[in-house]
């Protein structure tokens, strides 16, 4: 068992976090509203009562981005957390389908789907992952039948009190990092470094955030728009309609 310190989190999170901020804001640069607008549900927006089309465009852009900016910090959370298992417990990325860590801890081998918040699955993604582990496990023991083997949906953050599931573990916020770590006090020891240049970063994403903005209202003022009133049939013919 090997010692991860703080320093080399602070080294790892400044050297590859500006990869979450240049693809944060790559995603940003690259959308064209028309596939937000077809890929949003226009009822919701609609329910919601908004009448002005700043608002709507703000709205459905940030319902967009937020559920880019999970996938993208998702993907940074699970390189840091392979990271520091291998530095403690020589853990790896594995290869096989749906598991993304694999290390020996207690002579016990490990298999690890890393997911950011414990709320991530319905019952058909969660069947799948329990299927990835029966399939990894049978495939392992096969070759390893002398070994130990453990299953765990580990979790970035929040809180499962009843981390036992039928056929795994899953064990969230400060439950997995110091499983994958030894430390229980590491899971706030990450929380400093990701500020590294954030208002730096920030700055030039709210720049171009305000330019989208700007752009799409003017473009759906003037496409979805009539008499000032924001046309909603002719949003939803856009979104839902078989013949657009």
């Amino acid at each position: 068992m090997g010692i991860i310190r703080r320093a080399e989190i602070t080294q790892y999170v400044e050297e590859y976090i500006g990869d979450f901020h240049t693809n944060r804001l790559a995603k940003l640069n690259e959308l064209k509203f028309q596939d937000i607008l077809k890929r949003k549900n226009p009822y919701l927006f609609r329910a919601k009562n908004i009448l002005t089309a700043h608002d709507f465009v703000k709205s459905i852009l940030d319902a967009y981005l937020s559920s880019q900016e999970e996938g993208i910090f998702g993907v940074f959370m699970e390189g840091l957390a392979i990271f520091i298992c291998s530095q403690v417990y020589g853990g790896y990325k594995s290869k096989a389908i749906g598991i993304d860590l694999e290390f020996d801890k207690d002579n016990t081998h490990h298999f690890v789907s890393i997911k950011s918040g414990p709320n991530w699955a319905n019952s058909d993604q969660i069947n799948r992952m329990k299927q990835n582990f029966t399939t990894i496990s049978s495939a392992f023991l096969e070759k390893h039948p002398e070994k130990q083997i453990l299953c765990v949906n580990g979790c970035c953050y929040g809180k499962d009190n009843k981390p036992q599931k039928n056929g795994y573990l899953k064990l969230c916020g400060q439950r997995f990092w110091a499983f994958i770590s030894g430390r229980a006090d590491i899971y706030c020891e990450i929380i400093e470094p990701l500020g590294y240049k954030a208002k730096e970063k920030n700055d030039a994403f709210i720049k171009a955030y305000s330019r989208c903005v700007n752009l799409f209202t003017q473009q759906f003022s003037q496409d979805y728009c009539a008499d000032g009133m924001i046309d909603w049939h002719k949003i939803i013919e856009l979104n839902s309609g078989y013949m657009r």
